[in-house]
């Protein structure tokens, strides 16, 4: 069993940046893909970064493709999501996820484990 805590939400205005953390207990977060989603009020959960387990390969949604960077350090058995040059729209709440390989997060009905998310707020 993985456990993912998130922490680093909070409010920022437009422009600004934010760190976001997911720690991870259990054994197997090194074997795992590690990754973020994010849902907006009344949307559905989109994708929004990925890596693969070595933290040799990445996956970006376009949306955040240059703005947004996601590491991890196995040694901490944590991951993280650097968002830089905030938008309004980047407004949600973000959960960690894990699943078996990067292509998992294609769908969110391929991932084996989430986060209880944490909330984003980016005013105008």
């Amino acid at each position: 069993q993985v456990q993912l805590v998130e922490s680093g939400g909070g409010l920022v205005q437009a422009g600004g940046s934010l760190r976001l953390s997911c720690a991870a207990s259990g054994r197997i977060f090194s074997k795992h893909a590690m990754g973020w989603f994010r849902q907006a009020p009344g949307k559905e959960r989109e994708f929004v970064a990925a890596i693969n387990w070595s933290g040799g390969s990445t996956s970006y949604a376009d949306s955040v493709k240059g703005r947004f960077t996601i590491s991890r350090d196995n040694a901490k058995n944590t991951v993280y999501l650097q968002m830089n040059s905030l938008k309004p729209e980047d407004t949600a709440v973000y959960y960690c996820a894990a699943a078996s390989a990067l292509w998992s997060f294609g769908s969110p009905g391929r991932i084996d484990y989430w986060g209880t998310g944490t909330l984003v707020t980016v005013s105008s």
